[in-house]
């Protein structure tokens, strides 16, 4: 079944009048809400105070210290939070295929995309930004790093590259949902999976875990090559140094890929009946 024939900004109109719905839907229940909010932050907290009980027994993580490590969630959890909020209406496209409602996206005249990001978008997910944010914030202050703006765009971009490469994991995520449906722990491992390693030096993964997380499923980029420039770290594994700047092209390349696994994955789709 094809994709409908759309204008050029329906896809971001139409992904933003859902949200917008979504969102005044789950607004009239306000305390639930609010409630929902608080536990999605202190939740993400739990993995913060993870790290300072490791801290606690040792200096020195993968041979990061304990503001460096604090850089590296930081940036990561900000990106992931930013992407959950936009993008995680793909974990419920499992469900819609089974069930035979995922039909119904496909009639509509408006980007399938689009609908699959914002469904039962929720603005309780905005509590996972304040940990991150306050890590970062934390970071940032105990590192001693001398800020250039090269540096400074460096870091802005960490944030933003990740931002997409996690919407293009969601993306691919919600593609491996068409092949096989009940493979949802399969799918995690492009989105929760690649936060974890995120969270990290990749130096505890091992080398050849680290090559496999920086040229198979390139969760180097989204914080960890850039990091190594903004901390003035060296690579531990020796990689050449224009890795280090090379996220923006990971972004464009992975999110150019998600699109068109996207599209061949709505094209070879058939229906499950109702």
């Amino acid at each position: 079944m094809a994709e409908s024939a759309e204008r050029p900004l329906a896809a971001p109109v139409a992904y933003l009048l859902l949200v917008r719905m979504w969102s005044r839907s789950v607004w009239q229940y306000r305390t639930s809400l609010v409630l929902t909010g608080l536990g999605q932050m202190l939740t993400t907290s739990l993995d913060l105070i993870a790290i300072f009980v490791l801290y606690s027994q040792v200096t020195v993580l993968g041979g990061f210290t304990l503001p460096q490590t604090l850089y590296l969630y930081g940036t990561t959890r900000l990106a992931f939070a930013l992407s959950d909020l936009v993008a995680s209406g793909v974990e419920n496209l499992a469900d819609s295929i089974r069930l035979g409602t995922f039909d119904l996206v496909l009639i509509r005249p408006v980007s399938t995309l689009a609908q699959v990001l914002a469904d039962q978008f929720t603005p309780k997910r905005l509590g996972k930004l304040v940990p991150a944010t306050a890590t970062l914030v934390w970071a940032l202050i105990d590192l001693p790093v001398h800020w250039t703006a090269p540096k400074i765009a460096v870091c802005l971009g960490t944030i933003l590259c990740g931002f997409v490469l996690y919407c293009a994991f969601w993306v691919l995520s919600g593609c491996i949902s068409f092949l096989a449906v009940d493979a949802r722990e399969v799918a995690n491992t492009f989105t929760y999976g690649a936060e974890f390693a995120s969270e990290y030096p990749l130096t505890i993964f091992g080398r050849p875990l680290g090559f496999a997380l920086t040229f198979v499923l390139p969760v180097a980029f989204v914080t960890w090559q850039p990091s190594l420039y903004v901390l003035g770290h060296p690579d531990p594994f020796g990689l050449p140094g224009f890795l280090r700047l090379a996220s923006p092209a990971a972004a464009a390349l992975f999110s150019a890929l998600a699109v068109l696994a996207w599209r061949a994955s709505i094209r070879r789709y058939r229906s499950t009946g109702s």
